[in-house]
This record gives C-alpha cells, structure tokens and sequence, in this order.
C-alpha cells in the first residue's frame, strides 16, 4: 500500500502555524497544544502540518525560536554595558518573555533553536565576557547558570501562577500555614515560596551575579 503525502494547503505556511500555536498555547496550555487543535484554528487538515513540522517537538522549536525573536527585538542592553548589567538585562527580559505565555517556560525548557539568530546575541555576551577578563569556559559557566536559574524560576512560578493575574488552586498561603502549623517554620516560609515573585527573581539573581564574580575574581 503506498502512502500518500499530504496536500499541501496553499494558504498555510510555517509562521502561520506558529502565530497560531502560539496564541492557542495561552488558551490550552503546553498539553492541550496539539497538532490536531492548530489545524482546526487554521482550518486545514491536520496532515497538512506536517509539510512544516514532523512532530510536536519540532513545532515547540519553531515556537522557542519565534518567542526569543519576539524577546531580542523588545530587550537590549546598552552597548556599552558591563558583564553585570547584561546579565541581568538579559534574564530580566527572558522571564518576561516566558511569562508573556501560558506554559512559556515548559515551552522553552529542551527546546532547540532554529536558525542561528541566537548566535547573534551569544557572541556579543560571550565576547563581553571574554574581553571583561572570563575564560570562554568561564563565561559559558557563567551566562548558563544565570539563563537555567531564570527558566527554573518561571517554570516554578508558572506551577503557581499560569499567566499573570491567575493562580492555581492549592496555593493559599493562608490555608497552607493553618495545615502546617505544626511546623512554625515552614508555615512561615510559605509567603517566600509562593509571593511577591518579582521581588524573589531580583533576589535570586543579584545572589547568581554575585556568586559568578567570587567564583571567577572578574571585577
């Protein structure tokens, strides 16, 4: 039995499909994003998604690439910014691009970039790295565990807040301090966990920063 292609729609194209993707992944969430619900939003088949994308998973590094595109036009640096400040420019941007989308960071989490638009701007950090004194390892090191600290967090933060303004239910402090009452510190812990994220994240950042600088002694 021979197997035919399938037809392809001639008013689909990839960016359409990732436009889609992207705005039905704010209704749905990461798990209700199928190929199947995509195709019924673009009115086409489903097999014709598969001109563009083999699986999901290649979807998903369309829509990584797509969102760090949207990040870098909006986010930037001044050119003459210290290692520091982009740092934390750059992490503040990402988490406020992955907050931009249900699931943003699940999204981004394993993902593989397509295209080389990110190089752009891996070059430049690790140029400015390298210049300010860092071994390319050291600076690899560096931007890498500023950049998972930032995804963990969101992905965290997104566990208790989907989209800005929303929250899961099971995450009143309140109620989570009554059932641990028994355990004083930990009840009290709760409005550090689960509060005031924004707050949190500068923390948690400014503790990476530093860190990075007393590992390597780059000034």
């Amino acid at each position: 039995m021979v197997t035919q292609k399938p037809q392809r729609s001639p008013k689909l194209d990839k960016k359409q499909v990732v436009e889609t993707a992207l705005r039905l992944l704010n209704e749905t969430g990461l798990d209700g994003l199928t190929l199947r619900a995509i195709a019924r939003e673009l009115e086409v088949q489903a097999p014709a998604l598969y001109w563009h994308f083999k699986n999901k998973q290649e979807l998903l590094d369309e829509m990584a690439t797509e969102m760090y595109r949207r990040m870098v036009e909006g986010t930037g640096a001044e050119p003459d910014a210290g290692w520091r400040e982009r740092l934390l420019v750059a992490n503040r941007g990402l988490r406020a691009a992955l907050l931009s989308y249900r699931d943003g960071a699940k999204v981004f989490s394993g993902s593989r970039f397509t295209g080389t638009l990110h190089a752009v701007e891996l070059e430049r950090t690790l140029g400015l790295f390298t210049g300010a004194g860092f071994t390319l390892a050291q600076a690899v090191r560096a931007a890498s565990t500023a950049y998972l600290y930032t995804i963990g967090f969101v992905t965290e933060e997104q566990g208790v807040q989907p989209l800005p303004g929303e929250r899961r239910e099971g995450y009143d402090t309140t109620e989570r301090a009554r059932r641990m009452a028994d355990f004083p510190l930990s009840a009290a812990a709760g409005a550090e966990i689960f509060e005031d994220y924004e707050r949190h994240f500068e923390e948690g950042l400014s503790l990476v920063v530093a860190g990075i600088e007393a590992r390597y002694g780059v000034g």
